[in-house]
């Protein structure tokens, strides 16, 4: 796989890391979630460079995550806002959040608290089964081909080829 061809890759993984799986467009997004929409917010936030910040933002725009809103006429200025395709991306990122509080965080605790709005308590994000609504873990899910998996005749191999053997001097 080579690394600007993660978009063309079958497999859902690589896919989404083709779009945000760089540390920038991760700490943007996180921005947009905190509700920062403007390109002086992200870069004072964020400490990033002007022509990083353009290009990680273009690309956004361009895979549907963001949608460019004018909200100034001279000199031109636009906002960013998320698009539904951004928004879905909220589990993706509360899951980061909750495994950097847990595996992360210093003896002063969590950055952030996040709270609920509909019952007003602090919670912790648990992903749950669609189906029967239990807790899922890793060690309790089982893999199946799914209609847009690559056929067995293409899989790359992950196993390392065997290195040549050397010939030794006479």
């Amino acid at each position: 796989m080579k690394w600007d061809e993660l978009e063309e890759e079958p497999c859902s993984m690589a896919r989404t890391i083709g779009v945000i799986g760089d540390r920038w467009t991760l700490l943007i997004l996180r921005e947009c979630f905190l509700r920062t929409r403007r390109f002086e917010g992200f870069q004072s936030a964020l400490g990033i460079t002007r022509h990083l910040l353009a290009e990680r933002l273009k690309k956004l725009v361009r895979q549907g995550v963001l949608r460019r809103i004018p909200y100034q006429e001279s000199p031109k200025r636009h906002e960013y806002i998320l698009t539904q395709k951004g928004l879905d991306l909220y589990p993706i990122m509360m899951a980061i959040v909750h495994w950097g509080d847990t595996h992360m965080v210093d003896v002063r605790g969590r950055p952030l608290l996040h709270e609920h709005r509909k019952c007003g308590k602090m919670f912790d994000p648990v992903m749950v089964c669609s189906e029967c609504g239990e807790p899922l873990s890793a060690k309790e899910v089982h893999v199946h081909p799914g209609p847009g998996a690559r056929p067995a005749s293409e899989k790359v191999s992950l196993k390392k080829a065997k290195p040549k053997a050397r010939k030794q001097a006479a």
